[in-house]
């Protein structure tokens, strides 16, 4: 039996990277996962396939996180297909490109904050009445550890990530009378797709392609695994995390920035 047998979670971003093994390890543990995609629609189907080998139920379900009705619309969706939902991962996101402020066009700092930070606003708008009715849940947001360095050339992701945490605390105040648990998880750099941009973005090395080659540089000998992400989500959705609201639990081996070598 796993720890969450009979739950219903939705996970943005679910398809790929941190939120394809996200999406599999509540699966492991017993819950029906709805992947939520924005465009990629072909990995959210090999995700919801490698659940459904392992013997998990999934289903998928498009919506762009930065557009406010696409998020009433997704969580209509959700609804409509499982009758409920007891968690929620709020994992989408996109890179900076690596520019200082003054070379930072509007277009990005507005996409980002938008993917971030407004757009997850609209989602919890969108699902916490149906949370709040059936008497309590989690929400996960997936951070960055970006917001405790606040490095140069990347205002637009920090400044994105900082409002999603602030987000993050203001439900974990709002929510705890009606029994929903608010966490933070905030990754360090992690092997996907994105932290091989966001790399490329911090080292300033556009011919970076794989970040197994920082093994040596990087805390216990290895690059973070979108599966060390996915084992923090997991705890705070457990039955150990019971008493557990309000925190923010960063995982990058015990580093302190983004920093990768040069």
């Amino acid at each position: 039996m796993g720890n969450l047998n009979g739950k219903i979670a939705l996970v943005t971003g679910g398809g790929r990277g941190i939120g394809r093994a996200i999406s599999i390890a509540l699966a492991n543990e017993g819950a029906t996962v709805a992947i939520n995609y924005k465009r990629d629609r072909e990995s959210a189907e090999e995700t919801m396939r490698l659940i459904l080998d392992g013997g998990g139920t999934a289903t998928i379900h498009q919506g762009s996180n930065d557009i406010p009705q696409e998020n009433v619309n997704l969580i209509n969706d959700v609804i409509a297909t499982h009758k409920k939902l007891d968690i929620v991962v709020v994992n989408g996101g996109v890179a900076s490109r690596g520019r200082s402020v003054v070379d930072t066009e509007a277009e990005e700092l507005w996409n980002l904050v938008a993917t971030h930070a407004l757009g997850p606003h609209q989602l919890c708008r969108a699902f916490l009445p149906h949370m709040r009715q059936q008497g309590g849940g989690h929400v996960v947001f997936i951070s960055s550890v970006a917001t405790s360095g606040m490095a140069a050339n990347g205002a637009p992701y920090n400044m994105g990530k900082a409002a999603m945490e602030a987000l993050a605390y203001t439900l974990a105040k709002e929510e705890e009378p009606h029994n929903i648990h608010v966490n933070i998880v905030a990754p360090g750099l992690v092997e996907t797709d994105m932290g091989v941009r966001l790399a490329r973005a911090i080292t300033g090395r556009k011919e970076m392609d794989d970040l197994r080659s920082m093994d040596a540089n990087s805390p216990f000998g290895r690059v973070c695994q979108p599966e060390d992400i996915a084992n923090a989500v997991l705890f705070f959705c457990s039955p150990q995390a019971s008493y557990v609201t309000g925190q923010r639990l960063q995982v990058n081996g015990g580093g302190n920035s983004l920093r990768v070598g040069q």
